[in-house]
């Protein structure tokens, strides 16, 4: 059996997913990788078959999207080729993690394929969204950008009968814990520098891992450190709370850790609202912005001991097993 897996490369959290995935995915045959976009950090073991340079955003610095910079990125005439370079037809199997280079091409040439991605899950009307006017651009763009003919989604609850618990990493599950009293950050769309001078009016030490900085360095109780997968999950173990945006899988991971977790979701970005919106059904603090009262909200979730309780099962091998034998051609 010869298997295609498309990843997204925007954001760390779609290739650490993966991590887990591909493993899993090798057992049943020739596997081949894609990945496109340009904003992750985390990579992959294995080498890429295909390397495309995809349709992605870029973080910005005060909290939303750098749409001048996102604009400049976007190329859809190399898209458009990339697209065709595919012999999709080669595959048994092809699994897209939010990937549209393979999506659209297997649209345009009617080849079926399989979302296993956490954005599929927004498909089901019971997926918590936050509410908008009659135009919703932000759903019409996450429920296109990745068209495909079968899904299986993952979220923070099972909202739909096609919608599982998140993939957890071996590597998550194996960490021993324990609090030495830190907190980590993962806030990409915030300057670093405006971030450290809000940390610094708190009592205790922070560790935020940057995508803009390529040397560690110390202020005051702030430590900023490139962003790397290693640093990061010893960070995590060992930290009290996370400090993140509206992303999925290093909340996830956090919660299945039991540490506290308190999301700022960006500005204007639909995914990562409705993300934030589903963790606070469950219990977590969301602070839509970084203002005047930030450092106030900060200092109380660091006083308050709440957590939230959850039961990520580990069924990552079952769920592929169950996609392979259901949807190989």
């Amino acid at each position: 059996m010869k298997i295609l897996y498309a990843i997204q490369g925007t954001g760390n959290g779609h290739i650490s997913r993966a991590r887990e995935i591909v493993p899993l995915l090798q057992q049943y045959g020739d596997l081949d990788l894609l990945v496109s976009g340009t904003e992750a950090e985390v990579s992959l073991a294995q080498p890429l078959k295909y390397q495309f340079h995809g349709f992605s955003f870029v973080f910005g610095s005060n909290g939303g999207v750098d749409k001048w910079a996102t604009a400049k990125l976007m190329n859809l005439p190399q898209m458009w080729r990339d697209m065709r370079s595919l012999p999709l037809r080669d595959y048994d199997l092809i699994i897209n993690d939010f990937e549209p280079v393979s999506a659209w091409a297997c649209k345009t040439q009617r080849v079926p394929s399989v979302s296993l991605s956490h954005q599929c899950s927004f498909l089901s009307p019971n997926t918590p969204r936050p509410k908008t006017g009659l135009f919703n651009y932000g759903s019409l763009i996450l429920n296109n950008y990745s068209p495909t003919t079968h899904r299986i989604g993952f979220h923070f609850e099972r909202y739909d009968d096609f919608i599982h618990t998140p993939v957890i990493r071996s590597e998550i599950r194996s960490l021993q814990t324990s609090n030495l009293g830190h907190y980590t950050v993962y806030l990409p769309a915030y300057d670093d520098k405006k971030l450290t001078e809000l940390l610094k009016q708190t009592d205790v030490h922070w560790h935020v891992f940057s995508k803009r900085q390529k040397v560690a360095y110390t202020d005051g109780n702030v430590q900023v450190i490139p962003v790397n997968n290693e640093g990061f999950n010893v960070s995590l173990a060992s930290c009290d709370g996370l400090l993140t945006g509206g992303g999925f899988e290093g909340p996830a991971e956090a919660l299945f850790l039991q540490k506290k977790v308190m999301m700022i979701p960006m500005v204007g970005q639909y995914e990562q609202q409705a993300n934030a919106l589903a963790a606070s059904k469950l219990g977590v603090p969301v602070v839509k912005a970084i203002d005047t009262s930030f450092v106030k909200r900060l200092n109380a979730w660091i006083k308050s001991d709440d957590r939230v309780w959850v039961s990520f099962a580990d069924e990552t091998a079952e769920i592929v097993d169950g996609m392979v034998k259901k949807y190989a051609r």
